[in-house]
């Protein structure tokens, strides 16, 4: 913040609320992120919802010694987040209001980040980049990271659709007055992905809105915990319940408003996003699941009209929506699976309708694929079996491309690089080779591998010595396809799974005297890899299956 700016308005402008549930083990480190912004911050609401195991007295006991935090005790346990946000909010007396979670962090700067940016841009909320922070790894990924990649204000709502994407209340800061004026609460009691319905109401409200590239919150997942997050808890059928019904409460508060665009972006949104997340997930559950999840969502489906098909009708969520709409009983799991990844994956049989329309399967003709067939190649969903044979003279990389109704051909795949990626930074890469793609027909030798057709194939080196010295860890596969005309497509793998394909394997090294490597399927079925140096490594990834075991 500079000088000038710091002398034209009252510093102390920003209540943060603090909601915890039986977390004493991170509530306070939470308030004390909030009390350490500054002087930007005038009070800081920590509100307990009747917690049993002491976080209230650790937050009475801070309170005495810092006169900016005010403790609430809830005398019932709300079930939700929503009822302790607005306990909160009719607590707060400051101009300006940010919500944080008792097992989160606010980095340092950040109140001073959206409060400079909403005051500059007299805007009523100001938003900033959150990044997800995976612990005990400390992997960050950024959170919608497009829509804060630059300083930005955007004067209505409908102008940046993109916007309803970020369903966050908590990397936000929003003007108080703005809030009590358009009576926006979050929804009562055990409601779960209220901030979906809190965001919805806000961008109803058509605000002026500021955008800053600063690091402005910290959420913290813990997949490890003993009480997972609601976002990370999908096992219960119920948890698709709630997230389809939130979504249904965002398109109908905005259309009320009259925002048809931004509705419109919400049930796009909920294909891209939502219906692609839970289906690279539910191959894992079991069969009554997968029927009640089945069914609810051809029931959210059923309320999408022709206008919302119709917009951008070859995107991966738009044909994954179809199929689960024109099917009664859950189907083709694996394949759509593979359609949810990212980067989409179209894996084989290419099937064709009678009069040579692309369809989804012979069994499903009324599904066309037709719009695939002028879509950009940089924007396929093309589909690469890969498969890994480590060894001690070299760890070989097998891969082979498949047509997709002729466009491949026509664009003329040429050559393709591999690349690793680290699990836990994705900074760190360790680059393969580039090999050319060489035009073949038949299948891979080995089993679970796609059919007949058109392929083309290429064999690479993995360098197992370069994955190995920078310790145990795991690594996910890239890949570049580069055609005639200078285009490329950056693609994942499908992981064939047969003949022992991804049975682990100890690897003699020079340097480490052995490598532990496990070739694996991810949840979206692409190839990754586990490697662990030396009798160190060899135990962590014993230690580590212990626990997922336990777990």
């Amino acid at each position: 913040m500079n000088a000038e700016t710091h002398t034209e308005r009252p510093l102390a402008e920003v209540a943060v609320v603090v909601i915890g549930y039986d977390d004493a083990a991170h509530v306070t480190d939470s308030v004390r992120s909030a009390l350490a912004q500054g002087p930007a911050v005038r009070e800081v609401v920590a509100v307990d919802d009747c917690s049993k195991d002491g976080s209230a007295g650790l937050l009475d006991r801070l309170a005495a010694s810092e006169p900016r935090l005010k403790v609430i005790r809830r005398r019932v346990n709300s079930g939700g987040c929503g009822t302790p946000r607005n306990t909160g909010l009719d607590a707060v007396t400051s101009p300006y209001v940010m919500f944080l979670d008792s097992d989160d962090v606010l980095p340092p700067g950040a109140v001073d980040a959206l409060l400079e940016a909403a005051a500059g841009a007299h805007a009523e909320v100001a938003g900033g980049l959150c990044v997800r922070r995976e612990l005990p790894s400390g992997r960050e990924v950024p959170w919608q990271a497009r829509l804060y990649a630059l300083h930005a204000v955007v004067p209505h709502p409908a102008r940046r659709t993109r916007l309803v994407h970020d369903t966050l209340c908590v990397n936000k800061l929003y003007r108080t007055a703005f809030l009590r004026a358009h009576g926006i609460r979050f929804p009562e009691g055990r409601f779960p992905y209220e901030d979906v319905v809190f965001t919805a109401r806000v961008l109803a409200a058509a605000p002026r809105i500021a955008l800053v590239p600063d690091r402005v919150y910290v959420w913290h997942v813990r997949r490890s915990a003993e009480r997972l997050s609601i976002s990370l808890d999908r096992a219960g059928v119920a948890n698709w319940r709630a997230r389809t019904e939130a979504c249904r409460q965002a398109y109908e508060v905005l259309l009320g408003a009259g925002q048809k665009e931004l509705a419109t972006a919400v049930r796009a949104k909920f294909l891209d996003h939502d219906l692609r997340m839970y289906l690279r997930e539910l191959g894992l559950r079991d069969a009554a699941y997968r029927r009640a999840w089945w069914e609810l969502a051809r029931s959210y489906l059923a309320e999408y009209d022709a206008d919302d098909w119709a917009r951008n009708p070859a995107a991966p969520g738009r044909l994954l929506g179809r199929v689960v709409l024109a099917s009664p009983e859950p189907r083709d799991l694996p394949r759509l699976r593979e359609l949810a990844a990212r980067p989409a994956r179209l894996y084989p049989p290419y099937a064709r309708a009678a009069d040579g329309t692309p369809v989804w399967s012979d069994g499903l003709a009324q599904v066309s694929l037709e719009p695939l067939l002028t879509r950009p190649v940089r924007a396929l969903p093309l589909a690469v079996d890969a498969e890994l044979r480590p060894g001690a003279r070299g760890t070989r990389l097998r891969l082979r491309l498949h047509e997709l109704y002729g466009r491949v051909a026509q664009a003329g795949p040429e050559t393709v690089e591999a690349e690793w990626r680290h699990r836990d930074d994705g900074d760190v890469v360790v680059r393969g080779g580039s090999a050319a793609l060489v035009p073949c027909t038949g299948v891979l030798e080995a089993a679970g591998s796609a059919g007949p057709g058109r392929t083309w194939s290429a064999e690479t080196t993995v360098d197992l010595p370069a994955l190995a010295a920078l310790g145990a860890g795991t690594w996910d596969l890239r890949l570049r396809i580069r055609f005639r005309d200078g285009a490329s497509r950056d693609v994942t793998a499908h992981a064939l799974t047969g003949a022992g394909l991804l049975r682990r394997r100890a690897v003699p090294s020079a340097r480490h005297g052995v490598v532990l490597v496990q070739p694996y399927t991810t949840h979206s079925g692409a190839l990754a890899l586990r490697v662990a140096p030396g009798v160190r490594g060899v135990l962590s990834v014993t230690r580590a299956r212990l626990r997922r075991l336990l777990h």
